[in-house]
């Protein structure tokens, strides 16, 4: 059976590992088929390949499109993309754009809670500036000691509700598929269990996703509890959606699981790498 990891990130995003050190990490995990899925970034995946070629691991090009739907932020991962295709690449430029205020916004609102100098020291920790994000907040927020750990910092910060909470319109929907099947990918629901769909919310989701040409799920995934494996597992069925595996791995410290180290997809499922040469 092959070990498949489709989802993790860079430092090109908002992951703390180069390219080259997450081809290495997936190799030396026994991963076989590995894909980059920076949010909204292109720019690290010829490296990620070039490291892949030499580890004769099968790589994959792809990306995690952030989207705003129904005043909900919710990803949607391509999968198989050619990231020299211009809808792509002036697509996600477009997402970007906005960051650097909306960062600013955060800062102020951690400031007016006696946290100063958190944008500075946000964008210190960002790699890529033009991908700052709530991830490079909270690991300054770690390193400032107002909490231990990241999971924790998301418990009281960067959260609705929470101090440093400030939303963002993304692309949408229509437009993130469209651009990743105008690249010749495949749009793949990334961790549906953590956008807090109910039943309805969820079917009405899937049903103008696949209108629009989204093709796949994830089913096993480092965002995903055990129980939610069987969960979406059993919705991948009865949709018909293809099934996604990935770790979305972060960071030896910060992901809770590391590359290819997921138990693999439930039976009766058709992978979304199903119909790929391998």
């Amino acid at each position: 059976m092959l070990n498949v990891d489709l989802h993790c990130h860079s430092n090109v995003s908002d992951g703390v590992l180069s390219p080259a050190a997450l081809a290495a990490r997936a190799k030396a995990n026994g991963v076989d088929v590995w894909a980059l899925t920076d949010h909204d970034e292109l720019d690290g995946l010829s490296q990620a390949r070039e490291a892949a070629a030499e580890l004769d691991l099968h790589f994959v090009a792809g990306v995690e499109i952030s989207i705003t739907w129904a005043n909900k932020t919710i990803h949607i991962v391509g999968l198989g993309i050619d990231e020299n295709n211009p809808d792509l690449r002036e697509g996600l430029m477009s997402v970007r754009g906005g960051r650097e205020s909306r960062g600013r916004d955060i800062a102020a609102q951690l400031e007016a809670v006696g946290i100063p100098g958190a944008f500075e020291g946000a964008l210190k920790l960002a790699d890529n500036p033009e991908l700052l994000g709530r991830t490079h907040f909270a690991r300054y927020l770690v390193e400032a000691g107002v909490r231990p750990t990241v999971t924790e910092v998301f418990k009281s910060f960067l959260v609705e509700g929470k101090p440093g909470f400030v939303p963002h319109r993304w692309a949408t929907l229509e437009q993130s598929v469209r651009w990743i099947r105008s690249a010749g990918g495949r749009a793949v629901i990334a961790h549906p269990g953590r956008y807090g769909f109910d039943d309805l919310q969820l079917n009405v989701f899937v049903e103008q996703f696949r209108a629009l040409g989204g093709e796949g799920i994830e089913v096993v995934t480092g965002s995903h509890h055990p129980a939610q494996y069987d969960e979406y597992a059993a919705y991948a069925r009865k949709t018909g959606l293809l099934a996604s595996r990935g770790s979305d791995f972060h960071g030896p410290t910060e992901s809770r699981f590391d590359l290819g180290s997921l138990p693999p997809l439930p039976p009766g499922l058709t992978p979304v790498w199903h119909d790929w040469a391998l």
